[in-house]
């Protein structure tokens, strides 16, 4: 399947919040993200946060409409999710205890091979894994060979026809925004909307 929309990584993840001020503790305080400076340009109404970590930023924006925002109490994991890796599981069960956190817990097992997940919300209803994925090796299909992680990338985006999952919005960077831009015309099915953000001279479309 190649790369056909040339991408190179994951760059943040959007969450539309009920509270910002909540979420913004939550992904600081529990997550472990710091706050980063937010470009002049974006000059909207409403209060929108930038963290990273990780190598990767999370943007917290304040709903227009918080009361339209599901509200979530089973943690389900088959629920659309954002999963982080880390170094001890024990360590991490053993914060949430303490956080007073409640969370679901699942283990694969595939080869010999355990694979322990922690799953919980944030204050929206966002479901948060944890787990040691990494233990797992990535195996591609005989008849989807993948190359190099931007290809596993730019095949689920284009299974999928859109990076929008509820009120997550999955943003990757590229290589070059015009080969982006021409294989979305390309591509059947899949509607864009081109913005662009000016920060000190730099353009980030």
């Amino acid at each position: 399947m190649g790369n056909p929309l040339h991408l190179k990584s994951l760059n943040h993840i959007s969450i539309a919040c009920r509270s910002v001020e909540k979420s913004l503790d939550f992904y600081q305080n529990d997550l472990g993200f710091f706050p980063i400076r937010r470009p002049g340009s974006l000059d909207f109404t409403g209060a929108l946060y930038m963290l990273f970590n990780y190598g990767i930023g999370i943007h917290l924006l304040q709903s227009e409409d918080p009361d339209k925002i599901p509200k979530i109490s089973q943690i389900n994991p088959k629920d659309n999710h954002i999963s982080f890796q880390c170094e001890s599981m024990a360590l991490v069960e053993k914060k949430l205890k303490e956080m007073r956190i409640e969370y679901v817990k699942r283990r694969v097992k595939e080869g010999g091979i355990n694979v322990d997940q922690l799953f919980f919300h944030d204050p929206d209803g966002t479901m948060i894994e944890i787990c040691n994925c990494d233990n797992l090796p990535v195996i591609p299909l005989e008849s989807q060979p993948i190359s190099d992680p931007a290809a596993r990338i730019s095949c689920s985006a284009h299974k999928n026809k859109a990076s929008v999952l509820g009120h997550l919005v999955y943003l990757y960077t590229y290589e070059s925004m015009a080969l982006v831009e021409k294989n979305l015309k390309e591509i059947d099915g899949i509607e864009y909307v081109k913005h662009g953000v000016e920060e000190g001279g730099i353009n980030c479309n």
